[in-house]
C-alpha cells in the first residue's frame, strides 16, 4: 500500500483513482462503512482516533494525507510520529481555525475582512459592536458548507446576538470569530500545488458561486478578472505555501471587491473547486497533489480541452444519467451515495473552446430535473 487517507468521502474517492494510473495504491479511514472511498481501493472502518484503526490505516503505506481538515489533530500527532503527515498537522491546525487563517494571511500582507474573536456570550457581543453590522458570526472550526455560521443583518438586536451565540454553541468548537460583511463582486478560488522538493503549480483562478453556503458553479479560468489581481492570488498562494513549508494541494478562498482581492479561508486539502480540473487540465489537481506528497515532479496546470471549463455540483438529487451523457463535452462524476437533501452526491464538468457554450451546457445540466429512483440508471 501506498498512502493513506484520513477521510473516506468523495475526495479521498478521487485522490485514489488519480493513483490507479501512476501504479499508487491507497487506503482510506473513515467511521462510515459506505465510505465512497472504498469503491477506489482498501477502506478502514473506525474513529479517526481510535488507535486500532489508525495502526491499521498506517500498516505498509508510504505516507498520510487527508481528505479534509476536520479530523482530530491528536489523530495526525500520532500518525506523523509513525509515518510521514502531508501536509503537515501544523498546515492542518491552522487550515481548522478560522482565526489562525486570518492571521496567516495577515502575517504575509493579505488584505482580510474586519473581524473580532469571541470565547464568550459577553465578548461576542463586544465583536459584534466593534466589527458592526452586517456581519456573519461563525465558529472557529468545523464549519464547513454553510455549517456552523450565522447572518446577522443590519438592524440585529441583542437578543440576535444572544440567539446566534445559542444556535452555534461554540463551547465544543474553540469559539467564535465575528467577520464584517464585504459586499464582494465575485468569489474567487487560487489552487496551488507545492512538492516536497519545494516545487510549485498554480492553477488558473477559478470564480465561484455559492448558494445556501454550498458550491454550485466553478468556472476556469475565471473571466475578467484584472490582472493586477490574477497576480496577486498567485503571489499570495505562494507566500502561504512557502511559509507552511506545505507539500501538497491548498486552496484559498478569495473575495474581489472592485480590483482588490480580500482572503476568506483556505482549506489544506484538494477542493470542490478544483474539480473542474480532472477533465480540464493538463495534471488534476488530485494527481497533483499525490505528486506532490510523494516528492514527484508536478503535472502541468494549464488549461486543456478547449482551454475553458466549468463545474457543477450534483446535490441532493441526481439527473438521469442519459439526460446528463447527451449534453456536449459533458463529463459526469457521480460519487455513489445515497441522495439526501443537501448532499453533494455528484458533479458536472462541461470543457470546450467557448466560454458562453460551455457555461450554458453546465446550465442545462444543473436545471435538469431529477430522475426518479430507479431512473438514474441506463438509457433503452
Amino acid at each position: 500500500m501506498d498512502i493513506g487517507i484520513l477521510g473516506g468521502g468523495q475526495l479521498a474517492r478521487m485522490l485514489a483513482l488519480a493513483g490507479l494510473p501512476l501504479g499508487l495504491r491507497c487506503r482510506s479511514l473513515d467511521p462510515a462503512p459506505d465510505a465512497v472511498a472504498g469503491h477506489a481501493g482498501e477502506l478502514v472502518v473506525g474513529a479517526y482516533d481510535d488507535p486500532e484503526a489508525l495502526r491499521r490505516l498506517v500498516q505498509g503505506v508510504r505516507l498520510v494525507t487527508f481528505e479534509f481538515e476536520n479530523v482530530p489533530l491528536a489523530a495526525t500527532d500520532w500518525l506523523a510520529e509513525h509515518v510521514v503527515v502531508a501536509p503537515t498537522p501544523q498546515a492542518l491546525a491552522i487550515g481548522q481555525d478560522r482565526l489562525r487563517e486570518k492571521q496567516l494571511f495577515e502575517a504575509l500582507g493579505m488584505a482580510v475582512a474586519p473581524h473580532r474573536a469571541a470565547d464568550s456570550r459577553e465578548r461576542l457581543h463586544a465583536a459584534v459592536a466593534a466589527v458592526g453590522t452586517p456581519c456573519i458570526v461563525k465558529t472557529r472550526r468545523l464549519g464547513y458548507d454553510g455549517r456552523g455560521q450565522v447572518r446577522l443583518g443590519a438592524a440585529a438586536t441583542p437578543a440576535d446576538v444572544d440567539a446566534a451565540w445559542n444556535a452555534l454553541d461554540p463551547a465544543g468548537g474553540g469559539g467564535l470569530i465575528v467577520e464584517q460583511f464585504v459586499p464582494f463582486d465575485r468569489e474567487l478560488s487560487v489552487l496551488a500545488a507545492r512538492s516536497r522538493t519545494g516545487e510549485v503549480a498554480v492553477y488558473p483562478l477559478v470564480e465561484n458561486e455559492h448558494h445556501g453556503g454550498i458550491l454550485r458553479r466553478s468556472r476556469a479560468p475565471a473571466p475578467a478578472v484584472p490582472a493586477a489581481a490574477v497576480r496577486q492570488a498567485e503571489q499570495f498562494v505562494r507566500a502561504v505555501l512557502a511559509h507552511l513549508d506545505y507539500a501538497g494541494v491548498l486552496a484559498i478562498e478569495l473575495f474581489l471587491r472592485g480590483e482588490t482581492l480580500l482572503a476568506n479561508e483556505m482549506a489544506p486539502r484538494v477542493h470542490n473547486s478544483g474539480h473542474w480540473t480532472i477533465e480540464g487540465s493538463v495534471c488534476s489537481q488530485f494527481e497533483n497533489h499525490l505528486r506532490a506528497v510523494l516528492g514527484l515532479p508536478l503535472g502541468s496546470t494549464a488549461m486543456a480541452g478547449g482551454g475553458v471549463a466549468t463545474m457543477v455540483n450534483l446535490i441532493g438529487a441526481l439527473p438521469a444519467r442519459p439526460d446528463l451523457l447527451a449534453l456536449p463535452g459533458l463529463h459526469l462524476h457521480a460519487y455513489g451515495k445515497a441522495p439526501r437533501p443537501g448532499r453533494k452526491l455528484g458533479h458536472a464538468t462541461v470543457v470546450g473552446g467557448d466560454r458562453d457554450e460551455v457555461d450554458r451546457v453546465a446550465a442545462r445540466a444543473a436545471a435538469l430535473p431529477a430522475a426518479a429512483p430507479d431512473g438514474w440508471g441506463f438509457g433503452a
